[in-house]
């Protein structure tokens, strides 16, 4: 038999073979219509068939933060943009960076009105700053709310003819493809939570809709992320437990998420493959390891500052779960907790030095949390079995029909033991406020349509009403 021939009876059979299971079907089934010799044609689908491994490179280790000099007379680096906020720059972070930068004779300039929790706005005022001062290299030291400015500063900075909403995701923007490269970008995060230092995504408030959208694409993603755990011992405890709470709802969605072989629609062309792809193999090792260091040092952390193993081990826990949703993408929590924090009214969260009401990213996120996993079960109940198993809860005697009850009353524990606010009614919010939150949701379709389980308005309304109280 001659070798094309081969190739394609090899196909036929493996076609023929292939499992059946609807989470599994596409694997080689609709894969190829056509082999022959010397001649591969992909058929038309509508889901697709691959996934892409996308991260930084991350370096880890405590004080690995006084490198970053040397990183940057390596790349040759002539005029660098240091982004941060107000409250970190006087605090050892930003000193230990700029010490190095000093040492090494790097020079640089300094933008520290990043705001906690972006708007439009603040993005914008940061974008005029990066193309004023034609940077070649950028360094983030903060949060996520700092290295999602900056990845915005740096995207813009480098298409100075595009307009803002060019790149935002759709359908709030036109989500257009990134085309020029960008500058490097060195994130060291100071938080263990958002996990933005491994991803291609900045997140925003888009102040006139009163919701969170963003843009997501692979080449935002910073070229180093400097992981250095020394920093976490800085962070109040309400911002440990927030921070925490992200890592712990990027873990469990990117693991309970739509299979990516069942996520529509198959791009024509590999640059149209989302950032978000849903879950995968790859993506699903991290988000298991992930929950395993949530279960072990999770609450360790809030209650003592001083806990350096603890406070390390969140940080790493952030990293893992942000390369595992960075690839496999988060669904309804993300996507409900846009309108929560972009609809505050008065909430002023404990332990955030700020001027402006506001529900930081991971409580909001969080507080949907028991709700939604309850809705999503019946999808995948197996994995949400294996979350509440991880995260703590003996599953064994467990029905599958029960997997989102007990997955939910595990999380509730979670934070109940961590003094977490009950509910959306402890943050200002009523039932009357309902449709204005699902209206803030539906725009969020490059995460909500990742849930396992497709959902109405009905259903979100339903799934806010469920989250008013959770105790």
């Amino acid at each position: 038999m001659a070798g094309g021939e081969r190739v394609a009876h090899l196909m036929r059979q493996l076609a023929s073979a292939a499992c059946r299971c609807p989470a599994h079907s596409q694997a080689y089934s609709h894969t190829y219509n056509r082999v022959s010799t010397g001649e591969v044609h992909m058929c038309e689908r509508k889901t697709d068939y691959a996934f892409e491994m996308a991260c930084s490179n991350i370096r880890y280790g405590a004080g690995v933060t006084r490198e970053i000099g040397m990183d940057l007379q390596n790349m040759g680096a002539r005029n660098v943009c240091l982004m941060t906020d107000r409250t970190l720059s006087q605090l050892p972070p930003v000193g230990v960076v700029l010490d190095s930068l000093t040492k090494h004779g790097v020079k640089y300039k300094i933008y520290e009105d990043v705001r906690v929790e972006p708007t439009d706005k603040s993005f914008k005022a940061a974008i005029d700053f990066a193309k004023q001062g034609h940077f070649d290299v950028y360094v983030a030291v903060g949060g996520g709310s700092v290295i999602d400015t900056c990845k915005a500063a740096n995207l813009y900075a480098s298409h100075p003819e595009a307009e803002f909403l060019d790149f935002v995701n759709a359908p709030i923007g036109k989500g257009k493809p990134i085309t020029a490269s960008l500058k490097p970008l060195i994130a060291v995060p100071t938080t263990a939570g958002t996990g933005s230092e491994t991803t291609g995504v900045a997140i925003f408030d888009f102040e006139d809709l009163k919701a969170k959208t963003g843009i997501a694409n692979r080449a935002l993603k910073p070229t180093l992320g400097m992981v250095d755990p020394l920093h976490t011992l800085h962070m109040p405890s309400r911002v440990a437990a927030n921070s925490g709470f992200d890592v712990l709802c990027h873990a469990l969605e990117s693991f309970t998420a739509l299979p990516y072989n069942l996520r529509s629609p198959c791009p024509s062309n590999p640059i149209n493959r989302p950032a978000y792809q849903g879950s995968n193999p790859i993506s699903d090792v991290w988000a298991r390891h992930a929950l395993k260091i949530v279960a072990k040092y999770l609450k360790r952390a809030v209650r003592d500052a001083g806990d350096v193993e603890a406070r390390s081990s969140m940080h790493l826990a952030s990293v893992f779960a942000g390369i595992g949703f960075g690839n496999a993408g988060v669904h309804l929590c993300h996507g409900m907790s846009y309108p929560i924090a972009g609809n505050v009214k008065t909430h002023r969260a404990r332990g955030y030095n700020v001027e402006h009401p506001i529900v930081p990213h991971g409580l909001s996120v969080v507080l949907t949390s028991p709700a939604v996993f309850a809705f999503t079960a019946n999808m995948c109940p197996e994995r949400h079995l294996e979350a509440a198993q991880i995260l703590g809860t003996d599953v064994s005697n467990i029905k599958k029909d029960d997997a989102g009850r007990v997955l939910a009353d595990t999380l509730r524990s979670i934070l109940y033991d961590l003094e977490v606010e009950d509910g959306l009614f402890a943050i200002g919010y009523t039932k009357e406020d309902i449709p204005s939150l699902v209206k803030g949701t539906i725009p969020q379709e490059r995460v909500t349509k990742l849930s396992p389980r497709a959902h109405t308005e009905e259903d979100l309304t339903d799934l806010f009403a469920a989250s008013m109280k959770l105790y």
